[in-house]
């Protein structure tokens, strides 16, 4: 049996190195209009990005074969595929700006024939949308606009660079905790699972925080492009139709929906003046956002 005091020891032995996680909050924001957030993890900085891009580029063209051979890649003659590259152009110019590598970038974007309610895009700007989340969801474009900007600043945030960092220095954590522990003269297989199940916790926390991230910053490039961020607000009140058995959001990778909910109806103040200025149209002049969904009720601003 272990002493008590061990597992608060090995977590802070542990929480002491994924300190280096922290991402750099500090931010110039005093010219900028629109969302706020810090600056990019310094975490991304352990694994090079130039070798995510080529490794997810290698991935993303694995899988189109993949789909190609069993018939569910979708042609490019395909109206919902024509569609997402539609919206694909209007967004990308307005996320450039957030990150300087994006304009050498070979975007593409594809349609896989599934019914998974998924969507990403790679390092390098490798866009996929599963029908599923197409279909079942019954996204409006503006909703299709939510779901690809938040997926493309998963991206331009070079999230998957910090995630491989931060999985990097949890693991040298972990074995700094065995290391100690053997010093100390402790088991150090249970030190091990001790900080390999703190470092797991600490992850999660990780993820949540970087959803969140790309929640915002897409809500902004959509808006700038002309697509109403307002239907953030019911595209998660879609997802929450089909997804009644999420897991806590303690234990989850993603916000809850209602968590998400509320933060972007908290950034409406940020990004629907960028909308209107878009459309052309005085803010008090648009009308609330109604999707195409019975049950859902119209998303209004202010």
């Amino acid at each position: 049996m272990k002493p008590p005091y061990l597992k608060s020891m090995l977590a802070t032995c542990l929480s002491l190195t994924m300190s280096l996680a922290i991402p750099v909050l500090a931010q110039d924001n005093t010219q900028h209009e629109g969302v706020s957030v810090g600056n990019m993890s310094i975490m991304r900085k352990f694994a090079p990005t130039g070798t995510l891009e080529k490794q997810a580029a290698a991935q993303y063209t694995q899988t189109l074969q993949q789909a190609q051979q069993q018939r569910a890649l979708g042609p490019d003659d395909h109206p919902q595929v024509i569609r997402l590259r539609s919206i694909a152009k209007k967004l990308i110019p307005f996320a450039l700006p957030w990150n300087e590598r994006a304009k050498d970038w070979k975007w593409e974007v594809n349609l896989l024939g599934s019914k998974q309610i998924n969507a990403y895009c790679m390092p390098g700007g490798k866009i996929a949308f599963y029908s599923g989340i197409l279909d079942i969801l019954k996204l409006t474009d503006d909703e299709v606009a939510i779901v690809m900007g938040h997926e493309i600043a998963h991206a331009l945030r070079e999230h998957g660079a910090e995630r491989a960092g931060k999985a990097a220095v949890a693991n040298f954590g972990v074995k700094l905790a065995e290391i100690f522990a053997a010093a100390k003269g402790y088991d150090p297989s249970i030190a091990g699972s001790v900080a390999g199940g703190v470092a797991n916790m600490g992850m999660l926390k990780f993820s949540r925080d970087d959803e969140t991230e790309a929640d915002v910053v897409g809500l902004e490039i959509a808006a700038r492009a002309g697509y109403d961020p307002r239907a953030g607000v019911s595209l998660w009140q879609k997802m929450g139709m089909v997804n009644k058995n999420s897991p806590p959001q303690w234990l989850s990778t993603h916000p809850a929906g209602k968590t998400r909910i509320d933060e972007i109806r908290r950034h409406f103040p940020e990004v629907m003046p960028l909308y209107a200025r878009a459309k052309s149209m005085p803010l008090d002049r648009i009308p609330a956002y109604q999707t195409n969904v019975k049950g859902i009720a119209p998303v209004s601003y202010p």
